[in-house]
């Protein structure tokens, strides 16, 4: 359920999922919810409702013609180039940020999230066998439900808690293989999360992008525009890493994201919140918060890794 807070896993240890950290139920809500509204856009409801911000397609037409003109250098990576809702080599960040600020920028066709790349990215993300994965992790899902139901049936009338330990190793198993499918197809990337209120997102984006084009942080990063809701619900940043298996890369993206500030906050009780990193597969195949198969849907906890843990 939205909102609640679980202080331990299923077996009953401190999950890294535990409102100690912050409340990964919200925030996995948050990044579904960000992700729907990018995939179910209606541009004809969009369109009868701002009309009056067809200058920002203009604008972005601008950016466009003067970016063919100009051939930046080939050697510079950016698979936002000639897309509204990118930056482009030949726009500064400074403009980049004024012309698409997340705040007030909604939520189009064109512009479905707000982008922008590492312009000198050595690790470039490489096309993945989507077909492939999704194939084979839809099996193994299938596989462990069956699992599943099978030993609820032979455990019937045993207490919750004793079934849900039993699932444990399988889940491990269950994690353990879609992970290993993911990097066989290559579909290795993932993303540090980031939810800031409205009033703080265009603040903490310009940090996010300014590091990235300057080599600081990942490969990419991402911030979602205004859905409709306005300032009535956080926003999401994602922060892009080529590999989440890649853990000394992870942690020092994150740990620069620690010296910029983006990871702050109070949440329950006090306690220091953290954020959380989850791997594409997994939004691929929709793992979220409360998920059938009670698979964790991030792979990292901020404050876990940092102590020198994992999870």
């Amino acid at each position: 359920m939205a909102g609640a807070t679980h202080d331990s896993d299923e077996d009953g240890h401190l999950s890294s999922d535990s409102s100690f950290y912050g409340d990964i139920d919200d925030r996995a809500r948050l990044e579904e919810e960000e992700e729907a509204a990018a995939q179910n856009f209606d541009p004809s409801r969009y369109w009868s409702n701002h009309h009056h911000l067809l200058p920002v397609t203009a604008a972005a037409s601008r950016a466009k013609a003067h970016t063919s003109s100009s051939s930046p250098s080939k050697a510079l990576y950016n698979p936002y180039e000639g897309r509204l809702c990118g930056r482009q080599l030949s726009e500064s960040v400074e403009d980049f940020l004024k012309r698409l600020p997340p705040r007030t920028t909604h939520v189009s066709l064109s512009c479905p999230w707000i982008f922008i790349a590492n312009p000198h990215a050595r690790s470039r993300p490489t096309d993945y066998d989507q077909r492939s994965f999704m194939q084979a992790a839809e099996g193994l899902l299938d596989e462990f439900t069956e699992q599943k139901n099978n030993m609820e049936k032979a455990m019937a009338g045993k207490a919750k808690e004793i079934i849900t330990k039993k699932l444990a190793p399988l889940r491990k198993v269950l994690e353990e293989r879609l992970l290993a499918k993911a990097k066989e197809t290559k579909l290795t990337s993932g993303k540090w999360m980031l939810f800031p209120d409205p009033e703080h997102v265009n603040d903490q984006w310009a940090i996010v992008a300014e590091a990235t084009v300057n080599r600081e942080l990942g490969t990419a990063a991402k911030a979602a525009p205004d859905n409709g809701d306005g300032d009535r619900a956080p926003r999401l940043i994602c922060v892009y890493t080529k590999d989440f298996s890649d853990l000394e890369d992870v942690k020092r993206v994150l740990e620069r994201m620690l010296e910029l500030g983006l990871v702050k906050g109070k949440g329950v009780g006090g306690a220091e919140k953290g954020i959380y990193y989850k791997v594409d597969a997994f939004t691929e195949l929709g793992v979220s918060s409360g998920n059938e198969w009670g698979l964790k849907p991030s792979l990292y906890a901020s404050k876990a890794l940092l102590d020198g843990g994992k999870k």
